[in-house]
This record gives structure tokens, C-alpha cells and sequence, in this order.
């Protein structure tokens, strides 16, 4: 099944359409309803209701045949602000394409990258990327979960115990500390009353002790366009990574065809991440307190 949304046929500019008017204030609680009036100073008895402890999630696969684990690299919720429907989105860590089980050549020889992203209505919707070192049809595909591997079990722990770094002297300590940092990004389209929370572990955090600044820069996430609904929801996601140094907005590095150029003569085009964009967001940052 092809997707309705696809990034090749997208220019990189348009991509600042996917939000417009401006970022909602929301939150989200067990079944992630939409709550208005968010704001950076919530609780950490209510952040710890909902923050993933992503070292510890993951999702099983049910079949006999290969019941596989993925680890769970980041969470992308989108709310239907008007009508309250959310849906929830798991992106899994990358693996290379594999003969799996097999008794020798246990790497296939024209190799590819390999990520799932299972999410949806009792996440039965996948969305397979395929890397190759060269364009290829089969880049992105969306299948239903269950003709895969299964009905997904998730494996989701929560939090134990979650601190709001809402200064910089708290981020600049958490860092220091080796405290796991997670980061929520919000996003928001006016037109179609979308609104998306990007959840994911910090991978790398940068700290300026000379100018008393940070700056978030880590991926991949799944990153929705907004902008353009589809069914399913899931094909609107495209793999990219956030960086962020300021509460009020976030940039994005987006994976889609790019030039290969040397020499000012294109040679060829490859899926790459590329054509930044710079979208406005509510950032938060959260301490979590590492088990054991």
C-alpha cells in the first residue's frame, strides 16, 4: 500500500506550512485529551503520568515465526484539538535489512536501512522506511501491524519520578549529572486544528557555560505533516531530528531526496536529511530519576 503523503513530490520550502497560527498550549494525560492553559511550571506529579522511560520501552512483535523486540526511540501523539481524537505513534530504532534466522549471510548484500513506525487506532497501522544508498520506490510503506509481525505488544514503562527543567541552571545541572533528559516538542496547524507532541530521549545536549546557553540536538523522531491529514494518519510522518535552544520554537532537518552535487553538477539523489526549517513550538525539558 503507497502512502497518500509522499516527500518526494514535496519541495523542501512548503514543509513551512506544516504549522501555521502559532503553537497551542496542550497536554496530554492517559488517553491524551486535549487540556488548555498548559504551561511550563505543571507539576511533576502530572508530567510523571505520561513521561515514557525511554531506556526502558519497547514493543514485541506476537507472531511465532520472529516475535521481535524494538526498542521505542521516540513517541509522536497528534490531537484533533475540535473532536479530541489522538492518535499515538511509536518510532523504533533502525536495524539493516537481514536474513534473519538464516544459517550463514545473516546480512543481506544489497543492504538497506530498516525502521518501523507503529501507531494509530490500537496501533494497527506500520509505517516501514527502507534506506537504500540510492532512491528507491520502496522507500516508505504502510502496512497494517498485525500482517507483519502481530497485534504490537507494547512494553511501556513509565517515569518513576520526573523534574520540569525550567531554567538553565537546572538543564545545565541535569546534564552534568548524567540525569536522562527527555524533550517535548509542540506543534500546532490553525487550519486543521492539529496538533502534534514529539516526545523523545535528548541524545545529545549542548551547554554553553560562557554564554548560559543549551541546544537539544537528537533524532530521529517521527515528525508529522500537519498540514495535510491523511488516512491513515501514520502516512504523514516522515523521519527528521529536532534542535531547539529556546522554549518558543524548534527546527527541523527532515529525511527526503537530495542532490548529491560536486563540482556544481548534480550526480545523483539520495534520501538524506536536509532543507532545515524553523517552525514555532512550546519546548519542555524533563529530568527523569534513573532506575535503581
Amino acid at each position: 500500500m503507497t502512502p497518500k503523503f509522499n516527500p518526494e513530490n514535496t519541495p523542501g520550502p512548503t514543509r513551512r506550512e506544516f504549522v501555521a497560527g502559532g503553537v497551542g498550549s496542550i497536554c496530554a494525560f492517559g488517553a491524551w485529551p486535549v487540556i488548555a492553559n498548559t504551561k511550563q511550571d505543571q507539576s511533576a506529579k502530572e508530567t510523571d503520568m505520561k513521561t515514557l522511560d525511554y531506556g526502558l520501552s519497547f514493543l514485541n512483535g506476537t507472531k511465532s515465526f520472529n516475535a521481535v523486540r524494538f526498542w521505542v526511540e521516540s513517541r509522536t501523539i497528534i490531537i484533533h484539538e475540535e473532536t479530541k481524537v489522538t492518535q499515538v505513534f511509536y518510532q523504533c530504532a533502525s536495524c539493516k535489512s537481514e536474513n534473519t534466522f538464516g544459517d550463514k549471510d545473516l546480512f543481506i548484500e544489497d543492504n538497506y536501512d530498516f525502521m518501523p513506525i507503529f501507531g494509530g487506532d490500537d496501533v494497527e497501522d506500520l509505517l516501514i522506511f527502507r534506506r537504500h544508498a540510492r532512491l528507491t520506490k520502496g522507500y516508505r510503506s504502510v502496512v497494517k501491524s498485525k500482517d507483519v509481525w502481530g497485534k504490537p505488544d507494547l512494553k511501556l514503562r513509565k517515569a518513576s519520578k520526573v523534574t520540569v527543567l525550567d531554567t538553565w541552571e537546572k538543564i545545565r545541572d541535569a546534564t552534568a549529572a548524567g540525569t536522562p533528559i527527555v524533550s517535548r516538542t509542540t506543534i500546532r496547524n490553525a487550519e486543521t486544528k492539529l496538533s502534534a507532541v514529539i516526545e523523545c530521549p535528548v541524545k545529545t545536549m549542548n551547554i554553553s557555560l560562557d554564554k548560559k546557553m543549551y541546544q537539544v540536538d537528537t533524532g530521529p523522531i517521527a515528525f508529522p505533516d500537519l498540514s495535510t491529514p491523511t488516512q491513515p494518519l501514520i502516512a504523514s510522518l516522515s523521519l527528521a531530528f529536532v534542535a531547539f535552544n529556546a522554549p518558543h520554537f524548534a527546527d527541523f532537518v527532515i529525511e527526503q531526496p537530495t542532490p548529491v552535487v560536486e563540482d556544481e553538477k548534480e550526480l545523483c539523489k539520495i534520501y538524506h536529511y536536509s532543507n532545515p526549517i524553523s517552525l514555532p513550538a512550546e519546548n519542555q525539558l524533563l529530568a527523569l530519576q534513573p532506575a535503581g
